[in-house]
């Protein structure tokens, strides 16, 4: 006889992995777009929107820590460009001293290893509406800290970050190139993005989902909630803090604003516009949000305003974001070429 709980967790299972198969696909579709994209501007020469777009994967790097929060484990983060700056601050300091990609990034990760897991340890005792608070005075404190601080260029943030070499091995790509470090955020954020949905198809992943579904049965699974909620959050701070290393590569300075809520807010609306809990509605979301801040703010100095309206449209008339549209209609194809 058939034991009643395979048949309950297999389609769970089945379920999980084509949403998370779909979304491999839709991250494949955005790969080649901006393939394409960097192909367009090397051919007509463009440098503004090969670094606008550069900063638009930059940003949706921030976005995907975000949804390893929001969308698999229920937690919303107020703060998460706490993160963010720091792994800009860190990156700027090592490379005015070290000029090199590897250990800038390195440096990066450590440093939101150490703090993720300090400031975990404060947060993750704390659901709902207080573990959001509790993360945005966190981060408040962090911006706060670096805006007063002379040696961290205080308002004025850090200037005068050297350009790049990155060796890959194979060759070398300037940061100050536009089609080459546009390729290579490309290929972090991508690297970035497997690794997390690599997560959450282990057992480790599975838990970090059932913390939104259930957190009071998860104990009964032999698992801590609050080991898992400080797993997620760490996870989400190395993932934002990589990302935010990438900046003063890109733009040649770091400030303060890094750490402002309204860098976690974008990070939010950016979240929910492209799907919350689909890993690749952060990466669209980024693009769009960085796109819609470009294109309105050259019509109008009120573009916030705009933005915000739409945002409050796509909630009322999109609740499952740009890829509630789209994915189930890959999870369809996909289940029909499955048969």
């Amino acid at each position: 006889m058939r034991d009643p709980s395979t048949v309950l967790v297999r389609p769970v299972q089945d379920r999980l992995t084509l949403a998370m198969r779909a979304s491999h696909v839709l991250v494949a579709i955005f790969v080649a777009l901006a393939l394409a994209f960097a192909a367009i501007g090397v051919a007509i020469d463009d440098t503004f929107y090969l670094r606008l777009a550069t900063e638009a994967l930059i940003f949706s790097g921030l976005a995907l820590s975000v949804d390893i929060l929001l969308g698999y484990t229920g937690l919303l983060s107020l703060g998460q460009a706490l993160y963010f700056g720091l792994g800009a601050y860190v990156s700027a300091l090592v490379l005015q001293r070290v000029p090199s990609f590897w250990a800038a990034m390195a440096a990066a990760l450590v440093a939101c290893v150490i703090v993720g897991a300090l400031a975990g340890l404060i947060v993750y005792r704390v659901r709902g509406v207080y573990f959001a608070l509790v993360t945005f005075g966190l981060a408040q404190v962090a911006a706060k800290a670096v805006y007063n601080t002379r040696e961290l260029g205080a308002s004025d943030g850090l200037i005068g970050i050297p350009v790049v070499p990155v060796d890959l091995g194979f060759g070398t790509v300037q940061s100050n190139a536009p089609a080459g470090f546009f390729l290579i955020t490309l290929g972090v954020i991508v690297v970035l993005y497997l690794a997390v949905a690599y997560l959450f198809e282990t057992p480790f992943g599975r838990v970090l989902i059932a913390l939104r579904a259930n957190e009071r049965r998860v104990p009964f699974l032999g698992y801590s909630p609050r080991a898992a909620r400080l797993a997620a959050y760490v996870l989400a701070a190395v993932v934002a803090g990589l990302s935010g290393a990438l900046y003063p590569m890109l733009r040649g300075f770091v400030s303060p604003e890094l750490l402002f809520f309204s860098t976690s807010g974008n990070a939010i609306i950016t979240v929910v516009t492209g799907g919350v809990g689909t890993l690749a509605g952060a990466l669209y979301g980024g693009v769009i949000l960085t796109v819609l801040k470009s294109v309105i703010g050259s019509w109008t100095p009120h573009h916030l305003v705009v933005i915000g309206l739409l945002f409050m449209a796509a909630v009322i008339f999109l609740p499952k974001g740009l890829m509630g549209l789209v994915r189930p209609w890959i999870e369809r194809l996909l289940r029909r070429t499955a048969r």
